[in-house]
Parts: C-alpha cells; sequence; structure tokens
C-alpha cells in the first residue's frame, strides 16, 4: 500500500525517522571563560594596587592631621601671646626706669612697691613659659639674623665684630620658632666673629 503524501522520487526507510536537532552544548554561567584567569588576576591587582594607594593617603592624612593639631596646641596662641609681650615690656621699663641707687635708698613704700613690679614680672614670664613662651637676651653672643634685628652699629674694636653689645628689646620664641625677634646692637670695627651663632651664619648690620 502506497503512502499517498510521499512524493515521488523520494526513498523509502520504513526504520529511518527524522533527523535530530543538536543544540550547542549548555554552558555554567560560572564556568570560566577563555582569558578569564588573566583578567581576574589583572583586576585583583589594580584593586590591591588601589587599596594601598587608599591606605597610603589615609595614613598621610593622619599624620598631616596630627602635626595640624600639635601645631595649633603649640602655636595657636601666638597672636594673644604678642599681645601680652606688651605688658611684659612695660613691666620691664617700669624697673628699668628707677636707678639702683634709687632702689637701694627708697622708703619702705617704695621698695614694696618695686619688689611688687618685680614679682608681676616673673609671674607673668613664668606664665608665658608654661606654655611655650620663652624670653631670651643675646647679649654678648654672635648676632644671629634668624633671632634677632641688628637696630644699629656700635664701634667697639674690644669685642669681635658681629658681636651683640646691647639688647635694646629681649626676644621671645614660641616653640621652635621665632614670636618677636631681639633687638639689639651690633659691634663694629673688632676682630670678625669666628664661627656662626645658632648653625647660622652671620649678617653684618648695616
Amino acid at each position: 500500500m502506497t503512502d499517498p503524501n510521499r512524493q515521488s522520487g523520494e526513498p523509502v526507510n520504513p526504520g529511518q525517522g527524522p533527523e535530530p536537532v543538536i543544540s550547542k552544548p549548555y554552558i555554567m554561567p560560572d564556568d570560566p571563560e577563555v582569558g578569564s584567569v588573566e583578567a581576574l588576576a589583572k583586576e585583583a591587582a589594580e584593586s590591591r594596587d588601589k587599596m594601598l594607594r587608599t591606605l597610603a593617603e589615609m595614613e598621610n592624612l593622619r599624620k598631616r592631621t596630627t602635626r595640624e593639631v600639635a601645631d595649633a596646641r603649640v602655636y595657636g596662641i601666638s597672636g594673644f601671646a604678642r599681645d601680652v609681650l606688651d605688658i611684659a615690656d612695660n613691666l620691664q621699663r617700669a624697673l628699668d626706669a628707677v636707678p639702683a641707687e634709687a632702689k637701694a635708698s627708697a622708703d619702705p613704700g617704695l621698695k614694696a612697691l618695686i619688689e611688687g613690679v618685680e614679682l608681676t614680672e616673673r609671674s607673668l614670664l613664668n606664665t608665658l613659659e608654661k606654655n611655650g613662651v620663652k624670653r631670651f637676651d643675646p647679649a654678648g653672643e654672635k648676632f644671629d639674623p634668624n633671632f634677632q634685628q641688628a637696630m644699629y652699629e656700635v664701634p667697639d674694636p674690644s669685642v669681635p665684630a658681629g658681636t651683640v653689645v646691647q639688647v635694646v628689646q629681649a626676644g621671645y620664641t614660641i616653640g621652635e620658632r621665632v614670636l618677636r625677634p631681639a633687638l639689639v646692637a651690633v659691634s663694629k670695627g673688632g676682630a670678625k666673629a669666628s664661627g656662626p651663632a645658632n648653625g647660622n651664619e652671620p649678617n653684618n648690620a648695616a
């Protein structure tokens, strides 16, 4: 019996069915792709580099913040301290205005006043020193432009040239910085002083 739907010319093979459709093999999402090991290694290296840079930046920030806090603690009172120096200068001027002979022969009331001014000056200087402000008097030292300001020169061949022979106004430091340079008179005419003061070369006054 023939199949009316079979086209003529087709070979008859009753044991052969339709050919199966072969699909592409399924790849699991977590299966490694070609070159994935190199990509992951590169990504890991980049992430590590970013992490190290971030850590370094954070460490630098921590050190800078610590340094700024320390500077603020030490130098934060600089403006206030400069204003207080005027009081210290006035107390010193008041004491210098009384001759030594007058102090020796002064009556008890004047002596008590002088002693009170001296006590106030010492108390003020001690308070400044507790807060990192120290007074310095460079008389007899080699002139150092980093700590002193030359007001004039004094012809004095008995001392080496460039020596501080008079302190017009005492200087002050705060921490490791100069709060106010000392105003000084510098000698000239003698032998040149040897060796820089405080590790700095001298700067001869004009």
